[in-house]
């Protein structure tokens, strides 16, 4: 089992630094990482069962505009958005595209905290 990381945010996590990105991810136990943009319908659409998901269980959420960071997007094979990516003590679990139900989602970051 691994040491604890640090207890996960309420709300999530704006990506403000590309370096930072693996520091989120490593950080937390299990990090769900939304690549967005703001003109996307669909991402709009999901962004209350994406806060719901960061406000009510024990998953970081970090919001990665791929606008601003196309080479993390590229990194990550990201080409349609939204794309969600679970990781779990910092290694990708769980690759989700397209709009998803907060059911979904939940179900997704739930299955990595047991």
């Amino acid at each position: 089992m691994t040491q604890a990381s640090e207890p996960a945010p309420g709300e999530p996590i704006s990506l403000e630094d590309q370096a930072a990105f693996d520091e989120h991810v490593a950080e937390y136990d299990v990090v769900l990482v939304d690549f967005y943009a703001d003109w996307c319908g669909p991402c709009r659409m999901m962004e209350p069962a994406v806060e719901s998901l960061a406000s009510d269980t024990d998953a970081a959420v970090l919001k990665v505009d791929v606008d601003r960071y196309q080479e993390l997007a590229a990194e990550y094979g990201v080409q349609g958005i939204p794309t969600l990516l679970v990781f779990d003590g910092g290694e990708m679990a769980d690759r989700m595209v397209g709009a998803q139900t907060e059911d979904a989602l939940r179900e997704a970051v739930a299955s990595r905290l047991n």
